[in-house]
């Protein structure tokens, strides 16, 4: 974990606020020091090393939830039916990040419906964190590359806001539109569900992207967002990539070779994506980036999907979309497992459970342990400035 940045001044979010008065309070999970910090074994000289690559290098997270859960997960759907979430100001200064593409709620949003992915849900969560945002001055809305270049020259922290599934649109393609003036510049097509745009990776049938769903990526593609199909079905994504005019993102998965479940990419789509230009980012949720040389999830586990990859595509082709945030990310699950179809997506393939996903936990440590492991185990610079931010940037320059 980094030193807090500079710029940070202390904000908290909704500072700006009464507590009580303007809005419910709960207990928070900590930010920093929740779970013990994960022992890279970095002498002096590699620590100075991942400071400096940091310092130097654009560190994008493809894929996060930078909010804070309450310190008690039970009390998860109360604290999303606020539409408040509170996000990770102070675990952010820590992370050494250039930029974070940050999901929100997503499929935990019920803030009008039980079942989230509501039009109504998605514009409460990007609102309420964007008014949030505007209170203080070390993370910045970046809805271009200038914004995020000029957040990096100037100490601070680019947000891009992203979406995991573009199911909230329903038929009106000119939400698409709209949410694009709101500033969201990455979206995927659909969660593990079916929706009207194409098929998720938990339905047993994959009817691939729909007439609809190939309007949807042209007007995408005119517009300047950036695609994800990290929770599509498998012909769902060979489809998107075939259509998309501009490389789309794998923004949070793993390899299907290394860990045989449908949350993970089978290496034809891994491929496929690359041979367009585009990147998949590795994920680190708990229990999806296993494998068999590391069924106890953790950093090391992550990384075997990390070097399948770049053998798979190249180095030109992998990031990392951690898919992590502050607080009890296991418990998350547990509360949530119907709706995010977690049991289908994860398949049925038996392994230790671990309470967190050592090295991966949360937004704060993430990328200074990615490179501290890539320090470790003797990457060059010029291959470290690629996978955790350059390889993003080039997409970015096509796409936006």
């Amino acid at each position: 974990m980094q030193e807090p940045a500079p710029r940070y001044a202390g904000y908290q979010s909704f500072d700006y606020l009464t507590p009580h008065v303007d809005y419910k309070v709960f207990e928070l999970a900590p930010q920093l020091g929740r779970v013990p910090e994960h022992d890279l074994g970095l002498n002096a000289e590699q620590y100075a090393r991942v400071a400096r690559l940091l310092q130097e290098h654009m560190a994008i997270s493809l894929h996060e939830h930078p909010k804070i859960l309450p310190a008690d997960v039970t009390q998860l759907r109360d604290y999303n039916r606020t539409g408040r979430n509170s996000f990770g100001f102070e675990g952010l200064a820590r992370s050494g990040l250039t930029a974070v593409f940050d999901n929100f709620m997503n499929g935990t949003g019920c803030v009008t419906s039980e079942h989230a992915w509501k039009w109504d849900d998605v514009i409460y969560d990007i609102g309420l964190r964007f008014a949030d945002i505007a209170k203080q001055d070390h993370v910045v809305v970046a809805t271009t590359l200038e914004q995020i270049f000029e957040a990096k020259r100037n100490g601070q922290i680019a947000l891009v806001a992203g979406l995991e599934a573009a199911t909230m649109i329903e038929n009106e393609l000119d939400r698409i539109d709209i949410l694009y003036g709101f500033g969201v510049r990455q979206m995927g097509i659909a969660y593990s569900q079916a929706n009207m745009l194409g098929s998720g990776l938990s339905e047993d049938r994959d009817g691939g992207l729909t007439h609809f769903g190939r309007r949807a990526v042209d007007r995408m593609n005119k517009l300047g967002i950036a695609i994800d199909i990290s929770h599509s079905g498998d012909q769902t994504s060979l489809d998107v990539i075939e259509a998309s005019r501009v490389p789309v993102f794998i923004t949070h998965a793993g390899a299907r070779s290394v860990w045989n479940t449908p949350r993970m990419k089978p290496d034809e789509v891994i491929r496929a994506c690359a041979e367009r230009g585009g990147v998949i980012g590795i994920e680190a949720a708990p229990h999806t980036t296993l494998s068999a040389g590391h069924p106890h999830h953790s950093i090391e586990s992550v990384m075997d999907h990390f070097t399948y990859c770049v053998e798979l595509v190249g180095i030109d082709h992998v990031a990392f979309g951690p898919d992590t945030n502050f607080g009890d990310h296991v418990g998350l699950h547990d509360s949530f497992t119907q709706h995010l179809a977690i049991g289908k997506a994860h398949g049925v393939v038996d392994h230790p459970r671990v309470p967190y996903v050592s090295g991966m936990e949360n937004p704060a440590e993430c990328f200074s342990n990615i490179v501290g492991w890539l320090v470790t185990h003797g990457y060059s610079d010029d291959e470290i400035a690629k996978v955790i931010g350059g390889n993003i940037i080039r997409v970015l320059q096509e796409v936006w």
